[in-house]
């Protein structure tokens, strides 16, 4: 939770200063180079012109190089040869000035951001692991890549920031939540694509057989090259920029083409690769002991709740809009898991559905999310090479480049829901997928993306997916899964009607036929209709049957295309979904790092290190510490934890004997907000974490105190102002 400071007046002016001059002699959180990828096209220009100048000089040197050789060889005098070798000299510390000014335009204005981003990330990543917010899963056994468990920390904190979902999304809109299971049945998942569909592309060392993913490969070396080859051409960096904007287009043979033209090799031997191919990410497993029901374990929640649409409807009275949400394990077989809990085979998702009419996206509640400003990135800025800029939410709606209301107030829900959290806002973007990354079918999506050591990372998907998957499922399932609005009067409406030509279709397609039928008969309006007139011109079309995975020649006897009057008593439909998808893990790792900093000890001879989790997410709210070991201290400590569990307050009780300043720094790296030290038997002193400030409590008062800041009830400012101030070493420990 940040610190609020209003204005003071001056009859406050000693304890506004007090408060003031621990806060700003607060070592501020870590903060890493900018890592933004895209940069204005000022920025692009300017390392475009640097990289032509260090060309340029290079050239130069090597020339002025020969002349001074050529000078020694013909023995020319030497003060002819000092000036030479001068201006070679200034030449090189021209070239040098270059060099550094490249590097720090490729680094993101910081000359050794690679450097401190691994340094940063490492200590990082020693205090989670040693502190056991998590660790490698089967340690003991070497471990698996792409696994990881949660130490006790760590499972405070994702229960803190699931619960935290479940009370700003699930509470706050009603939904409906349920819990599928993790083992699904091949049809499920062939009716929604994922069996046909869900590969990433690999490559193997054609000597050791380890695979890797090919587009990382691809993205490291073009990556790496633009950040570490400093002599590597304008063109030649513009080329590796537009590879990096495009890898998402690269079909197989391109993908390997590239690799094969960049040289690019086994990681580890240095071997040669095979070309890319297709890999599925899903589990593989059977249902039963006869090996006859083949199934997955689940690669996402959501088809879990769009199987139970029909009996979620109908337990939501037969109405629109509503949503349903779900928490769980989902399971992807990565080629080459890497970057921690960033990219692993079994993680946690919490998704919802927010299912809606088509013809109506508005959203009740969207006023409340239309002034919030922040990093937004729309297509039409990345395809120009500009950055993300701050933008009214409002105004993105209302201009179009948010797709609707619905989807916007998703959007600013998902915004408030991570910085509250404990996410810097300045770090966190909103990216607009570009036409190359969104599916045939969806409206428009947006990713939230949070800025780590490891650069943007996706954490948060929001997508309308138009009505996809209902269609799909009701396609292969033979189940309509619709929603009807009643009219109060019947209306005459002009119906399109598909009457498949049965008797034509089997004879073309025999065992295919139910597959062409259920395909044609599920066409939307604007499709029919352009079938209906290419067949009157032509006399055939190809058409694309999603079960069969092909197109398929129709003629114009196969199928009747007409539209009729009629009178309807409501309108049936199938309706859009709305879907945010969290990452749990990606958004608890990426926590992890902004909470993470370092200051030096009291002696100024170490560096401790500091999570700043505001109290929500918290793993322990409050620590409680007997100043000395002392019966009757321990006694009072034991009151005070009594107090603080009947309040809900998550604590831990330290009665070593360490000295006090040690026992900060160890819940300090924890991330623990408040400790509540014993020094008497009437009254005790609360210290803040970040600021170190403390204030003299009664003992009685001490447990509600805790609650009222850690609930957001009021602020530390708030407590600061209200109590006695412990000035004995009270910004120092």
């Amino acid at each position: 939770m940040r610190f609020l400071i209003p204005l003071i007046s001056s009859g406050r002016n000693r304890v506004a200063s007090r408060f003031l001059n621990a806060l700003s002699a607060k070592p501020q959180r870590s903060t890493l180079p900018s890592l933004f990828n895209s940069q204005p096209p000022s920025m692009a220009a300017s390392e475009e012109s640097l990289r032509k100048a260090l060309a340029e000089k290079l050239s130069a040197v090597e020339s002025q190089g020969n002349a001074v050789r050529a000078l020694k060889a013909a023995k020319a005098s030497k003060p002819e040869i000092d000036a030479a070798i001068e201006a070679l000299n200034n030449l090189k510390l021209e070239k040098s000035s270059i060099e550094k000014q490249l590097q720090s335009a490729v680094s993101g204005g910081d000359g050794d951001g690679a450097l401190s981003r691994e340094a940063f990330r490492q200590a990082a990543v020693n205090t989670l692991e040693r502190r056991l917010f998590y660790i490698p899963s089967f340690k003991i056994y070497r471990g698996v890549a792409g696994l990881y468990d949660y130490g006790p920390p760590g499972c405070a904190v994702k229960s803190n920031v699931l619960a935290f979902w479940r009370q700003h999304f699930v509470l706050e809109e009603n939904m409906l939540e349920v819990d599928c299971p993790c083992v699904t049945p091949e049809v499920v998942l062939k009716a929604s694509g994922h069996v046909e569909k869900f590969t990433d592309l690999m490559v193997k060392d054609e000597k050791t057989g380890t695979c890797y993913r090919a587009d990382h490969l691809l993205k490291d070396f073009c990556n790496e090259k633009l950040q570490k080859d400093l002599t590597i051409s304008a063109e030649k960096a513009a080329e590796l920029k537009h590879v990096l904007a495009t890898l998402d287009d690269l079909s197989p043979e391109a993908l390997g083409a590239k690799i094969k033209e960049y040289g690019i090799t086994a990681p580890d031997t240095k071997n040669p690769l095979s070309d890319p191919y297709p890999f599925n990410l899903m589990f593989q497993t059977s249902i039963g002991p006869s090996g006859l029901s083949p199934g997955y374990m689940r690669p996402e929640t959501a088809q879990g709740i769009f199987v139970n649409f029909k009996d979620l409807y109908y337990y939501n009275g037969n109405k629109l809009p509503f949503a349903a949400a779900q928490i769980g394990q989902a399971f992807r077989n990565e080629i080459s898991p890497r970057q921690g809990l960033l990219r692993v085979r079994e993680f946690t998702l919490a998704e919802i559905e927010h299912f809606v009419d088509p013809e109506d996206k508005s959203h009740p509640k969207y006023p409340e999310v239309a002034d919030l400003e922040f990093l937004m990135f729309p297509r039409e800025e990345q395809m120009s090479g500009q950055s993300a800029k701050k933008t009214r939410l409002g105004d993105a709606v209302s201009n179009g480049i948010v797709n609707n209301e619905t989807l916007g107030y998703f959007i600013g829900r998902v915004y408030l829901f991570l910085t509250r959290l404990g996410i810097d806002k300045d770090r966190l973007r909103f990216r607009q997928h570009l036409a190359n990354e969104m599916a045939h079918y969806a409206a428009d999506c947006w990713d939230a993306e949070i800025e780590s050591s490891y650069g943007w990372v996706e954490c948060v998907g929001i997508a309308d997916r138009s009505a996809y998957d209902l269609r799909a499922h009701s396609e292969k399932s033979s189940v309509p899964l619709v929603a009807a609005e009643k009219f109060s009067e019947p209306r005459e409406v002009e119906k399109l009607v598909i009457a498949p030509v049965k008797k034509e279709l089997g004879l073309a397609f025999k065992g295919n036929q139910k597959n062409v039928v259920e395909a044609l008969e599920a066409m939307n309006e604007k499709e029919a209709l352009e079938m209906k007139a290419a067949l009157e011109s032509k006399g055939e079309v190809e058409f694309y049957v999603c079960t069969l995975g092909k197109n398929v020649p129709i003629k114009k006897n196969m199928v009747s295309i007409s539209k009729e009057k009629k009178k309807e008593h409501q309108r049936v439909f199938t309706p859009s979904v709305i879907e945010p998808s969290f990452g749990i893990g990606r958004i608890i790792y990426c926590l992890f790092e902004h909470s993470f900093y370092t200051r030096p000890s009291k002696a100024g001879d170490e560096q401790l290190n500091v999570f700043r989790f505001p109290p929500l997410v918290a793993p322990i709210k409050c620590t409680v510490f007997p100043l000395v070991q002392n019966q009757q201290y321990e006694e009072v400590a034991k009151v005070i934890s009594k107090s603080l569990t009947a309040v809900g307050i998550s604590h831990k009780i330290d009665i070593t004997g360490t000295s006090i300043g040690k026992r900060y720094a160890r819940t300090d790296e924890l991330g623990v907000p408040f400790a509540i030290t014993v020094d008497s038997t009437t009254d005790v002193t609360i210290r803040e974490r970040d600021s170190k400030l403390q204030v003299r409590v009664g003992v009685e008062e001490a447990a509600s105190v805790v609650k009222s800041v850690t609930d957001g009830h009021r602020t530390w400012e708030d407590v600061w102002e209200k109590f006695p101030h412990h000035t004995s070493g009270s910004a120092d420990d």
